[in-house]
């Protein structure tokens, strides 16, 4: 067990938390979310002993051991791979160090000998002679293989050293394993390793991410950061949203009477407990939720964008028609046919080559060779993953900066967009040129709404977004009646939205596979 008593803590005048009392228990999976800058990692911080709160204090349990995912990549060069994942139990190795020291002595004593007796019991009962076996397990799991095993650090990828410093924090069955962003860098089919093994872990996971797939997967808890408090709810991260949700539209809708919103709360509880089966932790959890009163429920204050994509303008027959499309280096005689309703996710080995091809769809970058016809019906508006010609020098106000996107000039019609993306009061005033990358992104899907485009295309639409604004834009692309293309990393909403996949494997090769992206997994990852 890991607990926080009364945990308070501000820089200069701004209070992160205050009063924070959480117990983190074995067998449960925790997710730390937040607005950014709301303090999840500096929480994390303060779990691990790293920074000091104001007031209170972390208790953790007699003799449990925590394991923290190291954030500096760097911190082990001088060490090899498998030494690398076996520091991970620290106090496993010292016992191997000061036994090989004892045994190296020439004038071997006999309190030496107890010593060593002592060192030998208690490094079997700590699992040390499958240790090595154990750390190249896990490193072989996480796709490294065993050529790597006696190299440096420093002379390694760095997306290997990102599953290396993963395989140190899992190594060895810590009592309490801390996990800050621990999907970053990671390719799908690692991260869905990862949530294999935590949804089989017995002890206790405390986990800061953004990816919403991933918390719905391994979570049994969520944690609110959210104005000054951390509160503590049951259910993976969809429950914590959709039950928020359901209550603020209830406190919106005075005029309900209180048995017919009380008998909507439990019917949302009843829903989702038999769906937990399909969660860690299932018999558990369910019970929980069925445990949960209507009071347990509490909306967060925490406000989302309001993303809805409309066009004006009906498709006709012709979409988007591709043929034999070249570029050197990255893709060799493309063929594929957009159509009505497609939603299409786009994979490659790296992100240039996605930018490239829709560059080129969009007339903005010319293929060596090949043709793209687009129907003339299509209106294409976009969402590129480098926004920068559209902010560098527009020293003007958002609001005139919108402006130049929308039909109608009226400055209470331009607010209220800006409005919808949480821009509100003087914020409409900022610069646009010295906005934050999260406020840009917002700034770039207000100018797409406004345009109407029945054709869109998004290259990596969640960099640099929160979680409430990736929520949101994730529901806008479900709720799209038009034609959508697109790439990203957020696997929720490749999962929910895609209905096409379109993968260049290499210059040469490329899968066009109809289906969801389930259905795609199961058929090539096999």
């Amino acid at each position: 067990m890991i607990q926080a008593n009364n945990i308070s803590l501000a820089f200069g005048g701004r209070v992160l938390y205050k009063d924070v009392n959480l117990k983190f228990t074995k067998g449960n999976c925790y997710g730390i979310i937040g607005a950014n800058g709301a303090g999840k990692s500096t929480f994390l911080k303060i779990l691990t002993g790293e920074l000091e709160p104001n007031t209170g204090d972390i208790f953790i349990s007699p003799g449990e051991r925590m394991s923290v995912l190291a954030q500096n990549q760097n911190a082990y060069d001088s060490e090899t791979v498998l030494n690398t994942v076996l520091l991970g139990h620290k106090h496993l190795m010292d016992i191997q160090k000061e036994k090989d020291a004892l045994y190296m002595k020439e004038d071997f004593s006999e309190a030496d000998g107890i010593r060593a007796g002592e060192l030998e019991t208690e490094f079997a009962e700590l699992g040390g002679w499958e240790a090595e076996s154990d750390a190249k397990s896990l490193l072989q799991s996480l796709g490294i293989g065993e050529e790597l095993y006696d190299q440096p650090m420093s002379t390694i990828d760095a997306k290997i050293k990102v599953k290396v410093l993963l395989a140190q924090a899992l190594f060895g069955n810590p009592d309490i394993l801390v996990l800050d962003e621990p999907t970053n860098n990671l390719d799908f089919k690692t991260t869905r390793w990862l949530e294999n093994f935590l949804y089989d872990f017995e002890n206790i996971v405390i986990i800061v991410s953004h990816n919403r797939h991933f918390l719905n997967k391994v979570c049994t808890h969520i944690c609110d950061v959210d104005y000054g408090q951390i509160n503590m709810f049951i259910g993976n991260y969809d429950f914590w949203y959709e039950s928020s949700q359901l209550l603020l539209r209830q406190q919106k809708d005075q005029n309900k009477k209180a048995e017919q919103r009380a008998k909507e709360l439990k019917d949302f509880i009843a829903r989702f407990a038999a769906n937990a089966s399909k969660s860690k932790q299932a018999t558990s959890r369910k019970k929980e939720l069925e445990r949960l009163t209507i009071e347990d429920l509490k909306p967060s204050s925490r406000k989302y964008p309001y993303i809805n994509f409309e066009f004006e303008q009906e498709i006709g027959k012709e979409v988007i028609k591709v043929e034999n499309l070249t570029k050197k280096g990255m893709f060799k005689n493309l063929n594929f046919n957009i159509e009505k309703g497609q939603k299409v996710a786009f994979f490659a080995k790296n992100s240039q080559i996605t930018t490239t091809l829709f560059n080129i769809l969009m007339g903005q970058e010319e293929a060596d060779s090949g043709t793209v016809h687009v129907g003339k019906t299509i209106k294409i508006t976009n969402l590129p993953q480098d926004n920068r010609a559209y902010f560098e020098g527009a020293t003007m106000p958002i609001v005139d900066w919108l402006r130049q996107y929308s039909k109608d000039q009226n400055e209470t019609y331009i607010r209220s967009w800006l409005g919808r993306m949480l821009f509100t009061g003087e914020e409409n005033m900022k610069p646009a040129n010295v906005l934050s990358g999260g406020e840009k992104v917002r700034c770039m899907l207000a100018k797409m709404m406004l345009e109407q485009g029945n054709l869109i295309i998004l290259d990596e639409p969640t960099n640099h977004l929160d979680l409430e604004s990736i929520t949101a834009i994730n529901k806008g692309m479900i709720n799209y009646k038009g034609v959508l293309l697109f790439t990203t990393h957020d696997q929720e909403i490749i999962e929910t939205v895609a209905n096409r996949i379109i993968e260049i494997v290499d210059e040469d090769h490329y899968i066009d596979f109809t289906g969801t992206y389930e259905e795609y997994v199961e058929k090539y990852s096999k």
